[in-house]
């Protein structure tokens, strides 16, 4: 008996398009034109810091709105780095005063390393333990917790600052450190979110084992969460290198100072009554200089933890 065979079908034979394949051009290159400004957009303050960094100080007003240095110069990085005479520096409309650039960078890497460092990690245990544990209270005390995020820090602050005066803190690093160390509520909650996914198999298997809770904590659940805890320590390093009144309060020494307290000391240096710009521009321009390498190494890494945030 004969079968008959369905005939091949033609849409068969076509090559379907892949899925978001767009037909019309235009929308590409519309797509890619508002990227293009949004970068653009995104950049163009760094560069136009640099734009002013590179410029006289004194004729670099009498073109505003040109995009390149007016009057190339490197005279505003070596104000900053104390290697420009005053002579020159008076020439070019700039500021006399001499900062000790390499001592507060030095002041500022050490203090933002000591403060992200122990408050991840101390946020980390206090994170895996209203996540992980199992204890009586535990949401009505993490409840409780989170209304500290709700606290401005303003209010905090003479409450720290006297602490830290009488604990004879002033004019050292651990004093400017010492209130930023121990937790973060943010930190806290941002880590509970990702050690609640972490698969309860793995513990479980543990504990049988005999596993103890710092072993727990340390060998699996803390490897896990790895991306996110440099996530959020990269995140606290740029945000307490920013910080400018709290270091202003305690660090009064040359020895306890940092770099955005001395950007502050050397714009009040110049004595023609402007601000020197250039050389404002040219300090902002240094002291971000690590951050740019921060991000450009973990840069993967914060990418991948923002992705993986959103997968359950």
């Amino acid at each position: 008996m004969a079968t008959m065979t369905p005939a091949p079908s033609r849409r068969a034979g076509r090559k379907q398009r892949p899925v978001g394949h767009h037909r019309n051009p235009i929308a590409r290159v519309l797509g890619w034109t508002a990227i293009g400004l949004v970068v653009a957009g995104t950049l163009f303050p760094f560069y136009w810091m640099l734009r002013t960094a590179l410029s006289n100080n004194r004729s670099m007003f009498s073109e505003p709105l040109s995009l390149l240095p007016v009057d190339t110069t490197l005279g505003p990085i070596q104000r900053v780095l104390g290697l420009q005479s005053t002579a020159d520096a008076l020439a070019e409309g700039g500021s006399v005063g001499d900062i000790n650039f390499a001592q507060y960078l030095i002041n500022s890497v050490i203090v933002c390393t000591l403060i992200t460092v122990f408050q991840v990690l101390l946020s980390a245990m206090a994170a895996y333990a209203f996540a992980i544990l199992e204890w009586r209270g535990r949401e009505v005390v993490f409840g409780i917790f989170l209304v500290a995020l709700l606290v401005p820090g303003m209010f905090t602050l003479l409450p720290n600052f006297l602490l830290v005066r009488d604990l004879g803190l002033l004019n050292s690093y651990l004093g400017i450190a010492l209130p930023a160390m121990f937790f973060s509520p943010f930190v806290v909650f941002f880590l509970r979110q990702f050690f609640l996914g972490v698969n309860r198999s793995f513990i479980e298997a543990a504990v049988i084992d005999g596993a103890g809770q710092w072993r727990i904590f340390s060998r699996i659940a803390l490897p896990i969460v790895m991306p996110q805890i440099i996530t959020i320590g990269i995140l606290q390093f740029i945000f307490y290198w920013n910080d400018y009144l709290w270091p202003l309060l305690i660090g009064q020494t040359e020895e306890s100072t940092l770099l955005t307290v001395g950007l502050g000391i050397f714009r009040s240096q110049t004595p023609q009554g402007s601000p020197d710009w250039a050389g404002l521009m040219a300090g902002s321009l240094i002291a971000a200089i690590p951050i740019f390498i921060l991000v450009l190494i973990f840069g993967r890494r914060i990418v991948g933890s923002i992705q993986s945030s959103g997968v359950k």
